[in-house]
């Protein structure tokens, strides 16, 4: 509540300049999680370009980039931000600079990674750069291909030890696509699973990381011989082993040692066919590879014969003796729960030992605390990232309590001298809010976006609400409002019923550009999002109820909160509603249309869902529907045809706009098409949209302004809040 207060005072400081619309949300800067420096303690002024003069003991970094429609051009810029104070200030580093970390000689040094490099086409550079003096970047590394996911520490010689990823070859060297000559065909041959994901068709190339030694010599740092690939020694006899795990896995899924002398990371399980199984170890290696990598909680290792799941997180302790990392038990059950672990380490052997086994919540990011005794831990509860703190060696019935509010929505953090943490976080009404908090301080706010962006002026926190609703079994249904700039209790308002995709995901209180729920509301709506059977962070249980249970238990979860805001919310007009979700969202938007709830509402909109459910097998990620299904096609048919939407193609009647896209392979393109030429043919108004160059989400900034023009075009005109649909550039017959 102190920090809602604190936000909102500060945002009425700010004069609104125009009502938050499209453009302007796409437009706004997106910033980074504040970086950090490693101890906090600065050994003298830092000088900036402009000569201004500011003395701090707590310095972070994040960058911001900004997109200019004229122009149709994005701008990158880097910031200081004063931990004691608040302060932002722009900090002297190109915008070609992709990242940025802080290691060196003295507190105010950084290693970064420059997108370009003059000598490689598709290379990157590295240089070493201290802002405690003259800003005079140095030339470290010359790298011949597209390195990211820097990370790096300082060895007691003076050198440093860094790690990067990149595609590599089966060979084990760093694959630069601008060096490779193109084929003359284009055909690719599989023998496995797994031929695509998510938007890509998978090539012979995996990810790895490398590792790297800068040293000392005449004239300072400089690359000593080459980078090593630290995964070669892995054993791959079914799948070849990758990290980062794609499609989503970062820099997160590796570490470094505080003495640089060994890397852990993760890989997906070599035993195991990818597409089917979820297992992922963690390994840990000799950061000059001169030792093969070695499972941490692998078959054969000293961890619970019950972790068989994937892996997260691994991270050295301070005094680089004990590893934490997390672990699911299901080994094809992407949403299992996560545990933690704590490995000691001596040498390239380990033992596991399990910590506060029996908290049900799912950890998904670590860090230890600077005395090694605790770890410092995010896990979601409600819908919301909390922070928590847990003993490194809690017994099996600890339960952690939260440092941490629902509001902001925590998205990182990072450990101060002080005991408290300096926390990155987003809400429905402030793109990015830095503030600081620990385990018996109040949350202090730094900066909130929203009071500082004339594209978020007018934003406040009181535009968003929740409450709690009996569901179609008797479960107790979190669900979120979001109200338009002008609402009123004294005017009817239209509804959006927002439904979240997953299923096994939430969908509260944090920013997001592809599905705003602020600017959503800001069409003239009330929305709302419920919390339905399946949703994580309301308990383990309550998640793996959606199991084979699709269109069973979420289904009546949605009749009954259409029954309580028709009875209990007088301001929602409930004649005048429309429904939309993505993914399993407008999986559920599709049996909606084939059901009675799908009757109540003016319009439908679903984005990339599925129709046909025998078609399940044409997806990626073949652990997700077998699981959520409960068995195999062929085995279990009547699994999938229970929850089928087309089944009931011949009840399809409210109008529905239809989104899919091309390079969608988690929910292929035919099941939107399919969909609308059922539609279309029974006379059901209906309109397609897909783009050829956007997957299963819409990311591309022009792209992203016609898909909301034309989906706030198609809700409104069916509640009558615009006169007529879009028809400049519609193709007909």
């Amino acid at each position: 509540m102190a920090l809602w207060k604190a936000v909102l005072g500060a945002a009425l400081l700010v004069k609104q300049v125009h009502a938050f619309d499209v453009e302007g949300m796409l437009a706004a800067p997106r910033r980074s999680n504040a970086n950090v420096n490693p101890s906090g303690v600065r050994e003298k002024a830092l000088e900036m370009l402009r000569g201004k003069l500011i003395g701090v003991q707590e310095l972070a970094l994040f960058s911001s980039t900004s997109y200019n429609w004229t122009a149709g051009k994005s701008k990158t810029t880097w910031h200081f931000l004063d931990v004691k104070s608040g302060n932002v200030s722009e900090a002297p580093i190109d915008s070609g600079v992709s990242e940025v970390v802080w290691v060196g000689a003295t507190n105010t040094s950084v290693l970064y990674i420059n997108g370009t490099n003059d000598e490689v086409p598709g290379g990157v550079t590295l240089y070493m750069a201290d802002f405690g003096e003259e800003f005079a970047p140095k030339l470290v590394a010359s790298l011949n291909a597209p390195f990211s996911g820097l990370k790096a520490v300082q060895t007691e010689s003076g050198a440093i030890h860094f790690a990067v990823n990149s595609l590599a070859y089966k060979n084990g060297s760093a694959y630069n696509e601008e060096l490779v000559t193109a084929a003359k065909s284009t055909g690719q041959v599989y023998n496995a699973n797994f031929i695509r994901h998510w938007d890509t068709y998978i090539t012979a190339e995996r990810y790895a990381v490398f590792s790297g030694v800068l040293s000392s010599g005449y004239g300072g740092l400089s690359l000593e011989g080459d980078l090593k690939n630290l995964l070669v020694g892995v054993n791959g006899s079914v799948t070849r082993p990758e990290t980062p795990v794609q499609p989503f896995g970062d820099s997160g899924d590796y570490d470094i040692s505080p003495d640089g002398c060994t890397v852990a990371f993760l890989t997906k399980a070599p035993e195991l066919p990818k597409a089917n199984y979820t297992a992922s170890y963690i390994y840990i290696v000799p950061h000059d590879a001169s030792e093969a990598p070695v499972a941490v909680n692998g078959p054969g290792s000293s961890a619970p014969e019950n972790a068989q799941g994937g892996s997260a997180s691994p991270r050295w302790s301070p005094d680089g003796k004990k590893l934490a990392y997390a672990q699911q038990d299901g080994i094809a059950y992407e949403s299992d729960r996560f545990k933690l672990y704590v490995a000691s380490i001596d040498g390239l052997n380990a033992e596991v030992s399990t910590v506060a086994e029996d908290w049900d919540s799912s950890p998904s990011s670590i860090a230890w605390s600077h005395d090694g005794k605790d770890l410092w831990v995010v896990s979601e509860l409600y819908a919301a990232n909390r922070l928590y703190i847990v003993p490194a060696d809690a017994e099996a019935s600890f339960t952690p309590k939260k440092i941490t509010g629902a509001s902001p929505n925590l998205a990182d953090f990072t450990l101060l001298p002080s005991g408290e943490a300096l926390i990155s976080a987003s809400s429905t009404w402030s793109s990015k809010i830095f503030y600081t908090q620990g385990p018996s301080s109040s949350p202090r706010i730094l900066f909130s976006a929203h009071t500082v962006d004339n594209e978020l002026a007018g934003l406040l926190p009181n535009s968003t609400t929740n409450f709690w609703y009996t569901g179609g079994d008797g479960s107790q249904i979190q669900t979120f409002v979001y109200y338009p700039s002008n609402f009123t209790t004294d005017t009817k308002w239209p509804m959006v019923f927002m439904i979240h995709g997953g299923p096994q995901s939430s969908q509260g209180d944090t920013w997001s550009t592809r599905w705003n729920l602020r600017l959503w509301a800001e069409q003239g709506f009330v929305v709302f999002v419920p919390q339905f059977t399946g949703t994580p962070s309301y308990g383990q249980n309550f998640t793996d109820a959606i199991t084979n249970n699709w269109a069973g238990t979420p289904y009546r979860d949605f009749e009954a909160l259409f029954s309580h805001i028709e009875e209990n919310v007088d301001y929602v007009d409930t004649n005048r509603a429309v429904a939309a979700g993505a993914s399993f969202g407008a999986f559920s938007i599709n049996w909606i249309q084939g059901h009675a709830l799908g009757r109540k509402f003016k319009a439908l909109v679903s984005h990339d869902g599925k129709s046909n459910q025998f078609g399940a097998y044409a997806t990626d990620e073949l652990w997700f529907i077998q699981h959520d299904q409960n068995g195999t096609l062929w085995d279990d048919r009547e699994n999938y045809a229970v929850w089928d939407p087309m089944t009931h193609a011949k009840n399809f009647s409210t109008p529905q706009f239809i989104v899919h896209n091309d390079l969608d392979y988690r929910v292929v393109q035919s099941d939107g098409v399919a969909l609308f030429n059922v539609l279309q043919s029974l006379g059901v108004a209906s309109r397609f949209l897909h783009f050829p160059d956007e997957g299963h989400w819409v990311v591309g900034r022009d792209n992203s302004l016609v898909w909301h023009e034309h989906i706030f075009n198609w809700i409104r005109y069916w509640v009558g809040l615009e006169d007529e649909l879009i028809g400049e550039g519609v193709i007909d017959q």
